[in-house]
C-alpha cells in the first residue's frame, strides 16, 4: 500500500487553480442601480424636515373659539411645547387632550372633583411628553430638558381654568411657562 506523499501547494499552483476556476465562472450581466431605497430615505428625511419647521414656527389661527390677548412686550420666540386653551378644548402639541364646557374643565376630569386643581388627562399627556423630552436630553446633550411650555390661551379663558392648567403643568415638571400674545396695542 503505497501512499502518495502529500505536499504543500506552492503559490504558483494556487494561482493556477484560482485562474482556472475564475475562467469557469460565467460573465456577469449588467446590473442596474435600484434607486427606490434612496427615494424612501429622501421621503423620510423630507417628512422629518417638514415636521421640524412646523414646530419651530407656531402659526396660531384665531377664530371664534380662540382669541389671543394683546401685549406691548417684545420677546423672542423660543422652542417650547405648545399648549392651546380655547373655549372648547385643551390641545397639546397639536393633539386634543380634553374638551371644555364654556372654558371650564369638567369636575370628573380633575383629581379631587370640582375643588381639585390637577387635570388628570392633561397630567398623563404631559408626563409622557416629559419622559420623551428627558430621553432626548439624555441622548443629545445639546438639547437639555428645560421644562418649557408655551400657553396659547383664549383671552376669555376663566382664571380658574388657567390656574388648573398651570398647576397640572407644574406637577408634570413643566415649570417654565411662556404665554403667547399678539404684539400691538390691543382692541
Amino acid at each position: 500500500m503505497a501512499e502518495e506523499e502529500k505536499h504543500a501547494a506552492t503559490a504558483a499552483e494556487v494561482k493556477r487553480i484560482i485562474r482556472k476556476r475564475l475562467r469557469r465562472q460565467p460573465e456577469h450581466g449588467h446590473t442596474e442601480l435600484n434607486i427606490y431605497p434612496l427615494m424612501d430615505v429622501m421621503t423620510i428625511l423630507l417628512v422629518f424636515m417638514i415636521m421640524q419647521f412646523a414646530q419651530e414656527s407656531s402659526a396660531v389661527v384665531q377664530n371664534a373659539e380662540l382669541q389671543i390677548p394683546w401685549s406691548t412686550a417684545i420677546t423672542e420666540p423660543q422652542e417650547a411645547l405648545p399648549i392651546i386653551i380655547s373655549r372648547t378644548d385643551i390641545v397639546v402639541d397639536g393633539r386634543p387632550v380634553l374638551t371644555l364646557r364654556n372654558g371650564m374643565v369638567d369636575p370628573s376630569q380633575k383629581q379631587g372633583g370640582g375643588t381639585g386643581f390637577l387635570i388628570t388627562p392633561l397630567h398623563n399627556i404631559m408626563t409622557q411628553h416629559r419622559d420623551r423630552l428627558k430621553l432626548i436630553a439624555r441622548m443629545n446633550a445639546s438639547r437639555p430638558f428645560t421644562g418649557t411650555v408655551q400657553i396659547i390661551a383664549d383671552k376669555r379663558t376663566p382664571f380658574r381654568t388657567l390656574s388648573e392648567v398651570i398647576y397640572t403643568l407644574g406637577q408634570a415638571e413643566f415649570s417654565r411657562i411662556r404665554f403667547v400674545v399678539l404684539q400691538g396695542g390691543g382692541e
